[in-house]
């Protein structure tokens, strides 16, 4: 018999075959993404005219937005699409809006030209300009949020057999988003900054080419799953059966619910037992539901009612997220108006010092796993507890928002003093304490919820873990957007120009907010029963 030749060979699909083309893909389209957010409050104000408060709203609706596409994608491609087709039409709309924001700091008619201050033949602004720039930034951002969740799971996807290896692979993935990201709020802004506009977008346009070209590259050697649905739909059936039977007596026969027993299904939130009870026509003669929306199962019914009661502590996250929101783009605002200088040839991008925050972060997550937590152990005889992550976490989050306050308030009283000057003469490194514990914070806050999520919830809710945590911090970037919003209507804390305001104010509020909402926490916190209990006296090393 004559060996197969090598185009008979199987061709050897999934594995850590297909992880030099996801990291590379990762590593592109996060450069792209970060390249153009991390500045983009600056290039409105400079390059549009755009007010400094407007923004910062702005830029908080685009991260808001890049928090909760990737939960739509996610559904998109576990229900219709699969991975592969959702993150390549992704990143087709993600490098055609980078395209259009390249060309708006390109072709000078494409954005307003500049005005002298009280000059009286200033041209009038073009709306098609503005049309085509928010264009540009809605394109672009839902096409980074639809790559993002998808990338990670096709990339997890292909290590389906080998669950640590998943792990190995999510470590790595994070590793290069996050150091990417780095690299975007820092080399490319500076590129913006320092160089031209244009030649920082183009990088951007570059990094996403190179990074959906790479994607393809690697088809022949991904494992291509179909989309078999979505937890959400899941949840959503529960819902919608549980209305539609809401007049059905319930049962006293374990018999006429679904697939469980009565025991199951007999105490809290009753109302949605209704989903479970057989009525006729509801299944075929071989077993299986006629009607996946006016029939569940008894585990469906019970995966619902533990992610009911997460809610109230997933609930209290939400201030959270506003704060940093708040913070973020407020930060920026505080950095263009003081000193950024380091030396007499260096001057730090203004876009670029949110980067203490990723910093702060990835070093502190090294020293918690590799000192912080063994050291609590070693002192206490436990684990640190995902509750008490999150609270310390909530903890940090306040005391962050009181240092900008007070460094808010001394930045005022120095701009009082020079009021012949727009720049404050105060170095901006007086926002890096304030940016640390923030980034800490994060590395408490955040793993800790996304750990409490993974321990709690039954195996067929584990990928909402992630997604919870999307929906959270998107929800939160427009929180942000009201709650400034509010101050600017009500008083005159946050005029066009911070220096005849009072932000320090503002962060006041939020220290207060922050203070009554550790209590809800602690409350949610107190009453809530783990329902794990082995997982949380012993947690395992994943």
């Amino acid at each position: 018999m004559e060996a197969p030749s090598e185009a008979q060979l199987p061709r050897r699909t999934g594995g850590w075959i297909t992880f030099p083309f996801i990291i590379a893909t990762t590593v592109g389209l996060a450069l792209a993404f970060v390249g153009w957010t991390s500045n983009l409050i600056v290039y409105l104000i400079k390059e549009f005219d755009v007010g400094s408060i407007d923004a910062a709203q702005i830029s908080n609706l685009v991260n808001g937005a890049g928090s909760l596409t990737p939960v739509i994608a996610a559904i998109i491609a576990d229900s219709f699409l699969g991975c592969f087709t959702t993150i390549w039409i992704s990143s087709i709309i993600s490098l055609l809006g980078t395209i259009l924001l390249a060309l708006t700091a390109t072709v000078d008619s494409l954005r307003p030209k500049p005005c002298e201050v009280g000059s009286t033949s200033c041209t009038p602004k073009s709306k098609g300009q503005y049309v085509l720039l928010y264009t540009a930034i809605v394109l672009a951002t839902l096409g980074s949020g639809g790559i993002r969740s998808t990338l990670a799971t096709i990339g997890a996807n292909q290590l389906a057999d080998k669950p640590k290896d998943q792990g190995i692979f999510f470590n790595w993935f994070f590793f290069f988003w996050y150091s990417a990201s780095v690299v975007g709020s820092t080399a490319i802004v500076y590129v913006e900054d320092n160089v031209s506009w244009k030649a920082g977008f183009f990088i951007c346009v570059a990094a996403n080419v190179l990074g959906a070209a790479i994607f393809l590259l690697g088809s022949k050697f991904y494992i291509k799953f179909k989309p078999e649905g979505s937890p959400f739909t899941s949840l959503a059936r529960v819902i919608v059966a549980s209305i539609t039977k809401r007049q059905v007596a319930l049962p006293s026969i374990p018999e006429d619910f679904f697939q469980g027993s009565l025991k199951c299904l007999i105490y809290d939130c009753r109302f949605l037992n209704h989903a479970a009870i057989i009525s006729e026509g509801d299944v075929k003669s071989d077993g299986s539901i006629s009607n996946r929306w006016r029939l569940c199962s008894v585990q469906e019914i019970e995966d619902f009612k533990t992610l009911i009661k997460i809610l109230p502590l997933w609930s209290t996250s939400f201030f959270l997220g506003t704060t940093i929101g708040v913070q973020a783009s407020l930060s920026i605002l505080q950095a263009l108006a003081m000193n950024r200088h380091i030396g007499p040839n260096f001057q730090i991008p203004s876009g670029s010092v949110l980067v203490f925050v990723l910093l702060s972060t990835t070093l502190f997550l090294a020293l918690f796993d590799k000192f912080i937590l063994p050291t609590w152990k070693n002192l206490t005889g436990k684990s640190l507890t995902p509750l008490q992550r999150i609270g310390i976490g909530h903890v940090l989050n306040f005391l962050s928002m009181g240092v900008s306050a007070l460094v808010e308030s001394k930045r005022l009283n120095v701009a009082k003093s020079n009021e012949s000057s727009n720049i404050v003469p105060m170095s901006v490194l007086w926002l890096v304490p304030q940016l640390v514990i923030v980034g800490i914070a994060e590395a408490l806050y955040f793993p800790g919820q996304v750990s409490l999520y993974y321990q709690e919830f039954p195996i067929t809710l584990k990928n909402l873990a992630i997604a919870m945590i999307s929906v959270l911090v998107g929800i939160s970037f427009y929180l942000a957007t009201a709650l400034i919003d509010v101050v600017r209507r009500t008083s005159r804390w946050l005029p066009g120009d911070i220096n005849n305001g009072r932000m320090d104010n503002v962060y006041w509020i939020l220290v207060i907010g922050g203070v009554v909402n550790f209590g809800y926490y602690v409350i949610c916190a107190w009453y809530y029963k783990y329902q794990n209990l082995k997982q949380v006296d012993s947690p395992s090393d994943e």
